[in-house]
């Protein structure tokens, strides 16, 4: 059965789209921490980060890696925080988020509430810096 991730990168499900290749897909957080948080997820659905392939969780990373310096260039921090949970969806993905302090990344923490504009405005601005 399809996760929401398989369906949001298969176009059933719509997202505000951050960047994509052949092996993976970023969009944003709808229910974020701050401003600019996004998930990276492979296109090969699978439950746990650590079930992938060495290779292939080594290419997940080295993305995450542009769209994390992507989000730093567009949104205003000190670093983009890394999360991996693995809990609430089973596909692996990984969390980039903006902090400028170590609570910033507390998931117990509330949500950021942001209108469709701003969503659609700093998707945009990212995905344009993304050099994949």
């Amino acid at each position: 059965m399809d996760t929401i991730f398989t369906k949001i990168i298969k176009g059933e499900i719509p997202c505000y789209k951050i960047a994509e290749n052949e092996k993976f897909f970023a969009f944003l957080d709808i229910n974020p921490l701050a401003k600019g948080h996004t998930l990276v997820v492979p296109k090969l659905q699978n439950d746990y980060i650590f079930d992938l392939e060495d290779d292939h969780l080594a290419k997940m990373m080295v993305f995450a890696k542009k769209v994390a310096l992507a989000i730093q260039k567009n949104v205003p921090c000190l670093r983009i925080g890394v999360a991996v949970i693995g809990i609430e969806v089973p596909h692996t993905h990984i969390h980039l988020v903006p902090i400028n302090q170590v609570g910033d990344l507390n998931f117990a923490n509330p949500k950021c509430k942001l209108t469709d504009e701003e969503l659609k405005d700093i998707a945009q601005k990212i995905a344009q810096s993304v050099q994949i």
